[in-house]
């Protein structure tokens, strides 16, 4: 996959190919790179490259992630052009939140239909990845004019489950 990134404000193109926890990399134009990953608790990674292990810890905004790698924080934004994002919704004016799957997986439990109202951390859909079922919530309070996603469905990484105004 290409993504168009921000590292610090700082544009660059990366491309990711993964398999398994192992992942192969190029950041703009420098030779690509491999890396073991391996998420060890929630928003903790471990992170073994060249031969060095690193912990990274990922903070999640709206907009963008907080990675603190070594002491050193880096601001992080990803554009993914298959996704409507929050942040392309405020370009657009409009006030909208996607849910989507942050990695291939199956949808387990969709836990509201369409047209209901959700407060702000309820859980919106259960998704199982990697033998593992994750609620996914929203993180703001709204409606769902949109739940895409059906119970024993096979969804990829980047897929909308639901859809929050």
């Amino acid at each position: 996959m290409t993504f168009d990134v921000q590292i610090d404000g700082v544009p660059v193109r990366l491309e990711v190919h993964r398999d398994g926890d192992l992942y192969r990399f190029r950041l703009g134009d420098q030779e690509e790179r491999q890396a073991q990953l391996a998420e060890v608790e929630p928003g903790v990674f471990s992170v073994l490259l060249d031969g060095r292990s690193y912990e990274a810890r990922a903070e999640y905004g709206d907009e963008c992630a907080w990675i603190t790698v070594r002491g050193r924080r880096f601001r992080v934004a990803i554009t993914d052009p298959r996704r409507w994002t929050q942040s392309s919704a405020a370009l657009h004016g409009h006030d909208r939140e996607t849910i989507v799957a942050s990695m291939p997986g199956k949808i387990v439990r969709v836990l509201v239909l369409p047209g209901e109202t959700v407060a702000a951390g309820q859980g919106v859909i259960v998704i199982e990845a990697m033998k593992m079922q994750n609620e996914l919530k929203a993180r703001r309070a709204g409606r769902l004019p949109a739940v895409p996603a059906r119970e024993g469905e096979t969804v990829a990484a980047g897929a909308i489950l639901a859809t929050i105004e």
